[in-house]
């Protein structure tokens, strides 16, 4: 069985746009060309609980990062009992400390990739219709497939991912084989680097665009779409937001079955009030979906025990 990444909800938490569900694993989209262009895109957003950049560095480590390294090879040895492969990278950007668990393996990332569509779509700065810039929130809030299809046919579908990858220096992320966005192959250290190099504008795309896509992370709905799953819906607070329980975060989730037998699950964001940290996981597991979101959840737990960093 072949489980697409997460589809359109209608999210527990509001939503700026109303927006239709979109039922089917394969989320053919048909009949949706774009209405007509406005100038640029202006997505009218709730903000979340994330404070702007911070200005200045800081020099000192937080205490939670003393012993962080033997967390993380406890957490991974656990995912490992429980018949999971792990892989994890932790960056304090104010330090420039790292912490990993030293695997660095290629993962196919799922819904994870729709950060790349958007900030592709963004730095293009490609005129969005009114129904564009809904599903722009749609696809990163509750991770609607839809408008991933229509945006990654419009961008030029896997050219999109070696833009990005080239823009950013990530050297381990390439575009899916098969032409599929959801098999789009990544690792934990990229996906930070990414991340980081976001907030910074290092990556190209001007910081207030940026915002866009960080405040619609902000705002990711506790339920997203999976039109194969009981009701259509899929939890998406696995990993970084339950396991980070005390902190704002600002995440992107991707699930993913069947890889062979696995379900696979990343939980990938921003930490903090000042955003600060960044954090990617990958967790495969031949398991049933609630146990292996529970994984990856523990292994969070695990690696910061106070639900803070």
């Amino acid at each position: 069985m072949r489980r697409r990444p997460s589809r359109l909800v209608r999210a527990v938490v509001s939503i700026a746009a109303v927006i239709p569900v979109v039922a089917g694993c394969n989320a053919q989209v048909n009949g949706m060309a774009p209405e007509p262009a406005t100038p640029h895109l202006t997505v009218v957003v709730p903000q979340g609980t994330m404070a702007p950049l911070p200005e200045a560095a800081l020099d000192e480590p937080p205490p939670s990062f003393t012993g962080l390294q033997e967390r993380i090879r406890q957490a991974t040895e656990d995912g490992r009992a429980a018949g999971a492969d792990i892989s994890v990278t932790v960056l304090d950007r104010s330090t420039g400390q790292r912490v990993s668990n030293g695997n660095d393996r290629g993962v196919a990332i799922a819904s994870v990739v729709k950060l790349f569509i958007a900030d592709d779509l963004l730095f293009r700065d490609e005129p969005l219709s009114e129904q564009d810039r809904e599903s722009f929130d749609t696809m990163l809030r509750v991770s609607d497939d839809s408008p991933a299809e229509v945006f990654w046919n419009r961008g030029g579908g896997s050219a999109i991912v070696t833009r990005v990858a080239q823009r950013y220096g990530l050297t381990g992320t390439r575009p899916p084989g098969n032409g599929r966005w959801f098999n789009t192959i990544s690792t934990t250290a990229d996906l930070v680097r990414y991340y980081d190099m976001m907030l910074s504008g290092a990556g190209g795309l001007p910081t207030q665009k940026a915002e866009i896509i960080l405040d619609d992370l902000a705002a990711s709905a506790p339920v997203g779409i999976d039109g194969m799953m009981p009701g259509g819906v899929y939890p998406q607070r696995f990993g970084i937001p339950d396991g980070l329980y005390e902190e704002p975060v600002a995440v992107k989730q991707g699930w993913m079955c069947c890889i062979g037998a696995d379900w696979v699950h990343l939980s990938t964001g921003v930490i903090g009030p000042d955003r600060r940290f960044v954090m990617a996981i990958a967790s495969d597991q031949a398991a049933g979906a609630a146990e292996a979101r529970d994984t990856i959840t523990e292994a969070v737990k695990t690696m910061f025990p106070d639900g803070a960093i």
